[in-house]
């Protein structure tokens, strides 16, 4: 039975944390980057961390961070996976013997094939729509048909899901992970329960 893993991004509270782990999350994604509206600082990541139930992945969501950064925050919170979503080459990204995932930013069909390539020691690749300005979390979404026929990496579909068109893009895509934030959020930083529930069990109904 193929599950389809769902990851919501962007958790700023240990109450949010709690309703998707709840709701069936497999990881919660916390951002460690000032720009977003959505950034967390050790001493709220600790208390998101310690609100969720073994077996849920906690995300630490980096964006051109420095490594000495990196490495204090990974000493302090129970992070299991790093995911890059700058500038980060390889080399970079596999210093801190970690599991990671590198988002990518899609425009055209080379992005995707030619990252498989570029990051050979990635756990997963993330794919999410470009902006020119923007790592992540835009609400904008790509063209989906260009991943019909990826088969590289394990990968993760991002960018613009939303619990109403997250059916139709795993039926496009053939994605097995999903990754959500804005698209259930009640407002910039605050997760909707009900929108978080409705996108998981959406991604459970597919999974078979």
């Amino acid at each position: 039975m193929r599950k389809i893993r769902t990851k919501i991004c962007g958790i700023t509270t240990p109450e949010d944390a709690a309703a998707a782990a709840a709701a069936g999350a497999d990881a919660v994604g916390l951002v460690f980057f000032q720009g977003s509206s959505r950034a967390v600082d050790i001493a709220r990541a600790k208390e998101i961390a310690a609100a969720l139930p073994p077996f849920v992945s906690v995300v630490a969501l980096f964006v051109n961070e420095s490594a000495q950064n990196i490495r204090r925050i990974l000493a302090e919170v129970p992070i299991h996976i790093i995911q890059f979503h700058g500038d980060e080459d390889d080399v970079f990204c596999r210093q801190f013997h970690r599991p990671y995932i590198k988002a990518i930013r899609v425009q055209t069909a080379s992005d995707i094939r030619n990252a498989t390539h570029r990051f050979p020691n990635a756990q997963a690749l993330l794919f999410d729509a470009y902006h020119p300005s923007e790592y992540g979390g835009t609400g904008h979404r790509f063209d989906w048909t260009l991943l019909a026929e990826y088969s590289g990496k394990p990968w993760v579909l991002a960018g613009g899901l939303t619990p109403e068109n997250v059916d139709e893009a795993i039926r496009i895509t053939g994605a097995e992970a999903v990754d959500v934030s804005g698209g259930v959020e009640a407002s910039k930083g605050k997760k909707d329960p009900a929108k978080v529930a409705a996108f998981i069990a959406t991604a459970n109904r597919l999974s078979r």
